[in-house]
């Protein structure tokens, strides 16, 4: 594999963007995005996901009234729900509150990069009304908006923001007070 096209180059090309060209995303495109959403990892293989796809401009119009995170009028997005009562069912408590929250986040994840090898810009937002957005696409009680990634083509791409050192952030075997 060339350096170029290594993994940790995609993740570092990935940025969260909010300033969308008008060119519409095909529905196969957001098809291979949940493809690779669906092989994230997931918590004793619970998989409490549902992925709704918008894509119609009224209804992204509905939903941007009600996320006020969401920014620079995207052509397309995916809302990223979990099912609580599957969670429970198969994770107890613990992947009810946490397990199926994580799953999300590593959809997310996989969404994301996808969306990058392939051309696309995103962001994610968890700024939105939740009880609003699950009435306006029509959820069950039981499962519940919990990510919304913006998609589409950028206008221009966002500088690299700084990240901290590997240094700075890992640790090997044990806490040294030394170093924190």
């Amino acid at each position: 594999m060339a350096k170029e096209d290594s993994v940790l180059n995609l993740i570092k090309k990935r940025r969260s963007v909010r300033n969308y060209s008008e060119k519409k995303v095909s529905r196969n495109l957001f098809e291979e995005l949940i493809e690779g959403a669906i092989w994230a990892p997931t918590g004793s293989n619970i998989q409490p996901w549902y992925f709704g796809i918008v894509d119609d401009e009224d209804m992204l119009e509905r939903v941007i009234n009600f996320s006020p995170g969401l920014l620079g009028s995207p052509p397309g997005i995916i809302v990223l729900c979990s099912d609580r009562k599957r969670a429970q069912e198969k994770g107890g408590e613990l992947g009810r509150d946490l397990l199926c929250i994580m799953d999300i986040s590593m959809a997310a994840q996989n969404i994301m990069l996808m969306a990058t090898e392939k051309g696309l810009a995103t962001c994610c937002v968890k700024s939105f009304n939740q009880k609003a957005i699950n009435k306006l696409l029509g959820l069950p009680e039981h499962v519940q908006a919990e990510l919304i990634i913006s998609v589409g083509y950028t206008v221009k791409e966002p500088p690299r923001p700084s990240r901290r050192s590997k240094e700075e952030v890992s640790f090997f075997n044990k806490w040294s007070e030394a170093d924190g």
